[in-house]
């Protein structure tokens, strides 16, 4: 597991990607409301997107990979780092379930949730070998106060209240992240009822919607990269 680990982790940019590919692999509906399967699903995408933004905007691993391979130059515990060993990791799960609801596809949401989670199985077993024998007995009682994926909710208020929220670095390292999962969703929506259903057209009002928030997400994403490369903006 550990050596499927390191290889997933040179390729784990991608499987955003690759599981997109799902969604246009027949057309089996997870709910039989496609309005109530976007609310659902956009709600829980929506929730692994928060997660993502308030670790990265309170205590960010600096460095999780180094060339392709794990590395680590300090243990991080603090932030929600201190409430889940991997939000980050559990945040990607619940956005790729949560889109493959929102656009009502059984094979995204339930092929792409099983992939993504024996995925990140897979990395954090070398993650986790890599951090234990680097920092040894630290790692380990660390692991013995922190569960791996499961949240400790209790004092996940005062951690957030306690800490400065960085906002620049949460748009410097999450905007491409954002970016590709809504604009996916956008995208697929499209696709799907352009080409996979019949009768529809991109002047109706759905196809308008769709396209409005693809052209904003395009336009946001667009301003976060100028501030970022003109350095308007830094992380740090």
């Amino acid at each position: 597991m550990i050596s499927i680990g390191n290889f997933l982790f040179r390729f784990r940019n991608i499987l955003f990607p690759l599981c997109f590919g799902l969604a246009l692999v027949g057309r089996t509906p997870l709910l039989p409301s496609e309005w109530l399967a976007f609310a659902i699903g956009f709600a829980i995408a929506v929730s692994g997107q928060i997660l993502r933004a308030l670790t990265i905007g309170l205590a960010y691993i600096k460095r999780g990979g180094k060339k392709r391979r794990i590395f680590a130059k300090g243990l991080v515990t603090d932030g929600i780092f201190a409430h889940c060993r991997n939000p980050l990791y559990l945040g990607n799960i619940l956005i790729i379930i949560g889109v493959g609801i929102a656009i009502n596809s059984f094979w995204f949401a339930v092929g792409g949730g099983i992939f993504f989670i024996f995925a990140y199985y897979a990395i954090v077993a070398a993650e986790e070998n890599f951090l234990q024998e680097k920092f040894g007995n630290v790692y380990d009682e660390y692991c013995k106060d922190v569960n791996r994926f499961m949240p400790r909710l209790h004092g996940m208020a005062s951690t957030i209240r306690s800490m400065k929220f960085h906002w620049k670095r949460l748009v410097v390292k999450e905007y491409g992240t954002t970016f590709s999962w809504f604009a996916g969703l956008c995208m697929i929506q499209l696709l799907k009822d352009r080409y996979l259903a019949s009768g529809f057209h991109l002047h109706s009002d759905t196809g308008l919607l769709w396209g409005g928030l693809l052209f904003l997400a395009i336009l946001l994403y667009g301003v976060a990269r100028f501030l970022k490369k003109s350095r308007i903006i830094r992380a740090d």
